[in-house]
């Protein structure tokens, strides 16, 4: 069953059927329960499936009766690895309903009530919070990313291995992710603002203001860590290149001197 959240009277109460002012939050819904969102929202059934395509691009589509917000959010995969997922946000007159792969943080945080000011009728707002959450998302991973490169940079100062060198790619290249990602949110971010169909407050425009601060932010702390990654993986690689090199000579040398007696005795 998909979960049906509402607030009422500041509390957030879990309801048997869709209401007006409700929250409907689907997490990887199968064909029945989209087939039951088309019927209850009005949705169409192609937008419903878009989040579920790990490969579907951040966009904002304005419908008859609804607005589509598709925005990439933080994850970690099966291997642990740093990646992004879409998460898609739907406006209807009467509801909010978002549809993601998996349970996400940014959505478990309006769960468990842990966002001030957070009203389900309060759609605009609410949407917003999402975006705003998903932003300060992206900062913890990347503060989180930034702590585990300088753990791997202070073991390979012992030892050079091909494990730490893999790690460092690995991040790296979930710095990459995290970049596309977050330049395509900017994008929306940036329609969201300009567009009219989405009905805004003076207090929801300063927050969607500091929802793109956040993204900017989290774009510029991208790029400077995987510059930092990147410049350290490539000073590895030439501290690797050199040790190999002087190996090689050492041993050239050795060859060299072991072929003197054969030199000699050949010619006697």
């Amino acid at each position: 069953m998909i979960p049906i959240h509402k607030t009422i009277e500041d509390d957030m109460v879990v309801l048997d059927k869709i209401e007006e002012g409700c929250w409907i939050s689907a997490i990887h819904p199968n064909e029945e329960e989209l087939a039951f969102l088309e019927e209850e929202t009005g949705i169409d059934l192609d937008d419903l499936r878009a989040p579920l395509d790990d490969e579907e691009r951040s966009r904002i589509e304005l419908e008859d009766g609804y607005n589509m917000i598709l925005v990439d959010i933080p994850s970690l995969d099966e291997k642990d690895r740093y990646v992004t997922i879409p998460l898609g946000i739907y406006m209807t007159k009467e509801h909010i309903i978002t549809i993601c792969l998996e349970e996400s943080p940014v959505l478990k945080a309006f769960v468990n009530r842990r966002v001030r000011e957070f009203y389900t009728f309060k759609k605009t707002r609410f949407v917003f919070q999402i975006l705003y959450r998903n932003a300060a998302s992206y900062l913890r991973y990347l503060r989180i990313i930034d702590r585990k490169s300088d753990q791997i940079e202070e073991k390979l100062h012992i030892s050079q291995k091909n494990s730490e060198l893999i790690e460092l790619l690995e991040l790296e290249k979930s710095l990459v992710y995290f970049t596309t990602s977050l330049r395509s949110n900017e994008v929306v971010l940036e329609k969201l603002l300009r567009t009219e169909r989405v009905k805004k407050y003076p207090e929801d425009e300063d927050l969607l203001e500091d929802v793109i601060i956040e993204n900017k932010q989290a774009i510029e702390m991208t790029a400077i860590y995987r510059d930092i990654i990147n410049g350290t993986r490539e000073l590895l690689s030439t501290i690797i290149d050199n040790r190999l090199n002087n190996v090689m000579k050492y041993l050239t040398s050795i060859t060299l001197v072991m072929a003197i007696p054969t030199v000699i005795s050949g010619i006697y």
